[in-house]
């Protein structure tokens, strides 16, 4: 028993760091700041893998550990909020849509996408007092969400299929 909790201590370290430097990869893309707020989410793909492979509950913590190692690096406590309303709305979403038939993991992306999004933009409404941003921004945010929802859907999936994942949890695990 020790050395199945070993192993799954060992991948949940790999893949948050996995997570985190991609997330420092794509803080170098431009698009990022052209339009604040937009990003490609590399790091969901990874979420998604573990969503599928691991399941929900460890998926939950490698999104807590993420946002927690994130606001030790950049020391930036309101993008730590953020990313904890965005994770926690984005993984419950991923999680209820990953159980519907016949939605393919990149459906599942595209929805997490946006609701990463919309829980960021929640966030800023409750912190700045902005509720306009629900009507200017968040429409913004909602459609480059299902742009790169889609594309970190279609990264999840080429991945999983190069690593013979099924679309279910591993059973041995």
């Amino acid at each position: 028993m020790r050395n199945h909790s070993a192993q799954r201590v060992a991948l949940s370290g790999l893949l948050t760091s996995l997570m985190l430097v991609l997330g420092l990869i794509e803080r170098q893309f431009p698009i990022t700041a052209a339009i604040p707020g937009v990003k490609l989410g590399l790091a969901n793909s990874v979420l998604l893998y573990s969503l599928y492979m691991l399941g929900t509950r460890q998926s939950i913590v490698l999104m807590l550990l993420k946002a927690l190692m994130s606001w030790l690096i950049y020391m930036n406590m309101n993008a730590m909020f953020y990313s904890l309303a965005g994770g926690v709305l984005s993984l419950l979403a991923m999680a209820l849509m990953k159980r519907v038939a016949g939605v393919s993991i990149i459906g599942v992306s595209a929805l997490g996408a946006v609701c990463f999004n919309v829980g960021q933009i929640l966030m800023a409404v409750w912190m700045l007092h902005t509720p306009q941003l629900l009507v200017t921004y968040l429409p913004v945010l909602m459609l480059s969400g299902v742009v790169t929802g889609v594309l970190t859907g279609m990264i999840a999936r080429l991945v999983m299929k190069h690593l013979n994942v099924t679309g279910e949890k591993n059973k041995s695990r």
